[in-house]
């Protein structure tokens, strides 16, 4: 079926193409996956996130399954997909399916397929999955189970074990932003000795009217509490709770490339290992691991690429500057409740500010600006192939040092700075990273790539 295509991190569409219909004709496609791999005498898990529409797809989600004779466990409330992730194995299932659209607006939704080693699902089982699709072959059977289960307890346990700090006397304000991580990632930190004030963390399907996002311009609550003094750290989670944002009094927001930095130089205090980053992620990470004599292994963007190369390289941290991580000992899928526990453990010891200050007096100041441009689907590829075929030998008055192709266009100049040009996976746009050692260069590189991208999108 055209109109379903695994993206990113899975299938993201508005309410009018997103339709039941068509849930259930992934929920089969899944069903007959987990049977081509032997896995059909093992449940899946089936969690969703706080929209409206999501317990109703849901519904019809175990109606489908059951009939096709396949047992499903489930919780009694939304749940947020890391928890589901780490579920997965500690239950030894045959995946999991998370209906959400994380921090997309209400009007989307989505859904996505978690394999049964715990990690987001590589292209080779999307493509069964696409296959299955345009191919239904299931049999209905009749037979199977939904059971309702409490795996939040043994995830808790774990999440606490891991990290494994006691933050008594921790002021955190956590902004929930009305999504799957209330009375969850704030329960923990509580449990965990932290004092815990929580912000918009009810239940509320149209999330205040705020994309549920963790990104400054929809933080001004936290970030004001933080700066007034109520806490001496802010956390807010995204809709589905597997990306953190960090606020600190000093730096507001704390940008995702810094978190990062922070956290993977946080954990070397501790352990050893190489870090996994994204193309679209600072090389800040590179010189803090050649710093410890690490090294760094540079993937596509989309968290499954980040997760293949964790196992591959028995990594001790992994992740992507838009806020999602994991690390060594837990299932390799973004988790923004682990990661919440971690950066609360870092801030004990010693501030995320100071942490920063130290990291940027010892590798140089970074800088890191983002910006989208619209760009209907149709175009992203022509506009793609384009960009490869203008970019000469100089780049907004800066001869360039080196081009890598491995996710869109990421063009390394002679000063240290660089542009990456990239379609986005969720959404109808073209994607704009850059990075300098000063505000001024990314603002320049920024504009010269939106002036090459609308160009090349109205010729």
């Amino acid at each position: 079926m055209e109109q379903i295509k695994f993206g990113t991190d899975g299938w993201r569409a508005t309410l009018d193409i997103f339709t039941a219909e068509r849930v259930n004709l992934v929920g089969e496609a899944i069903v007959s996956y987990v049977r081509s791999v032997g896995l059909e005498k093992k449940p899946i898990i089936i969690v969703h996130d706080a929209r409206e529409s999501s317990p109703i797809f849901v519904k019809g989600l175990y109606e489908k399954m059951t009939q096709l004779g396949q047992n499903v466990i489930c919780g009694d409330r939304d749940y947020p997909t890391p928890m589901a992730a780490w579920t997965v194995v500690d239950r030894d299932l045959a995946g999991a399916i998370v209906i959400t659209a994380s921090h997309n607006p209400p009007e989307y939704n989505g859904i996505k397929f978690i394999p049964a080693d715990g990690a987001p699902a590589l292209p080779e089982v999307t493509t069964e999955l696409e296959k299955y699709l345009m191919n239904p072959n299931s049999v209905l059977k009749g037979g199977g189970k939904v059971e309702v289960v409490d795996f939040m307890g043994p995830y808790v346990k774990h999440v606490k074990g891991l990290v494994g700090t006691d933050l008594k006397g921790l002021e955190v304000v956590y902004d929930a932003m009305h999504g799957s991580g209330r009375g969850i990632t704030d329960e923990i930190l509580r449990e965990s000795g932290a004092n815990v004030k929580s912000i918009r963390d009810y239940l509320d399907p149209t999330f205040g009217g705020t994309p549920p996002e963790p990104k400054s311009e929809n933080l001004e609550l936290l970030v004001g509490s933080i700066q007034s003094g109520e806490g001496d750290i802010g956390i807010a989670n995204d809709g589905d709770a597997d990306r953190v944002a960090v606020v600190t009094p000093r730096r507001g927001c704390l940008d995702g490339n810094l978190l990062f930095a922070v956290l993977y130089e946080y954990l070397l205090e501790r352990d050893t290992g190489p870090a996994i980053r994204t193309v679209s992620t600072t090389y800040l990470i590179d010189k803090i691991a050649e710093f410890h004599d690490e090294s760094v292994v540079e993937v596509p963007v989309g968290f499954k690429w980040v997760a293949q190369a964790m196992k591959t390289h028995s990594a001790l941290f992994g992740g992507e500057d838009s806020g999602g991580f994991s690390m060594k000992g837990h299932v390799r899928e973004k988790d923004g409740i682990l990661i919440a526990q971690l950066a609360a453990s870092a801030e004990v010891e010693r501030s995320l500010d100071e942490r920063v200050d130290l990291i940027l007096e010892r590798h140089g100041e970074v800088h890191n600006l983002t910006q989208n441009i619209v760009c209907q689907e149709s175009k992203k590829k022509e506009v793609l192939n384009k960009i490869h075929q203008v970019v000469g030998d100089e780049f907004s008055g800066v001869k360039i040092k080196q081009i890598n192709a491995i996710d869109g266009v990421k063009i390394l100049l002679v000063d240290g700075s660089w542009i990456l040009l990239r379609p986005s996976g969720t959404e109808p746009k073209m994607r704009i990273y850059t990075e300098g050692n000063s505000k001024h260069r990314v603002e320049e590189l920024v504009r010269a790539g939106e002036e090459l991208i609308n160009e090349l999108i109205g010729s």
